[in-house]
């Protein structure tokens, strides 16, 4: 995790934030190119794929952070007993989960911000009122638009990648970042997100990361 990496996510936080803060109709728009107007629907949302597809993404968390869950559970009841997996690896990829889309993404923004999804909106046949993504003024009750859960648990893939030797770790990086978009492309589609929500969703997810691998692998100073 560089600090150039560190500089293009938080360029893309500002550009993104600015541009979507100044006209929030970009939101609208960019969802708009999903929405069938005739059928007043987003005709992706019922499709057999995206549902498979979602199921799929849950089978991968599980198995990237299942071996890291085993490996805490073998090292505080038998601590001499070699795993493959580092105590500190396991507890950054258990951390990151747990804190990131966990914590901050499903338990705190989703339930305390209240911002309607693009189906609940008038503009796309719902009955809420749209707003920004910087404004908490929102109609939603709970397990609302901002950010994308399911896509800050796919940008969390950048947590195991990061962890990767460093002749593969770059290539790892740019998997993670592309499933992340992907997944995230698909509830954008499928109208349960605006196109912000994906994208506060990567960027609080890998701050959050960022933040974890700093404190756990920074060299000492000398």
């Amino acid at each position: 995790m560089t600090r150039s990496g560190l500089l293009f996510v938080l360029g893309v936080a500002a550009a993104v934030g600015v541009a979507f803060g100044i006209v929030p109709n970009l939101d609208l728009a960019v969802s708009g190119y999903f929405f069938d107007p005739a059928a007043k629907q987003f005709p992706l949302r019922d499709l057999p794929i995206n549902r498979l597809i979602r199921d799929g993404a849950e089978w991968i968390m599980i198995l990237l952070i299942a071996p890291a869950i085993a490996a805490l559970v073998i090292r505080l009841a038998l601590p001499r007993r070699p795993f493959p997996i580092s105590g500190r690896a396991a507890l950054f990829l258990v951390a990151t989960l747990a804190l990131g889309p966990g914590l901050l993404v499903n338990a705190v923004l989703k339930d305390h911000w209240p911002r309607p999804r693009p189906v609940a909106v008038v503009e796309f046949g719902g009955s809420d009122r749209f707003v920004p993504w910087w404004d908490p003024r929102g109609a939603c009750a709970r397990n609302c638009s901002f950010v994308s859960g399911e896509a800050a648990t796919a940008f969390w893939t950048l947590a195991p990648a990061a962890l990767v030797p460093p002749p593969w770790r770059a290539l790892a990086l740019g998997a993670a970042t592309a499933y992340g978009i992907a997944i995230g492309g698909l509830r954008l589609a499928a109208g349960a997100h605006f196109f912000t929500d994906v994208v506060f969703a990567g960027v609080f997810t890998f701050l959050l990361i960022w933040l974890a691998h700093r404190l756990l692998f920074r060299p000492p100073a000398a």
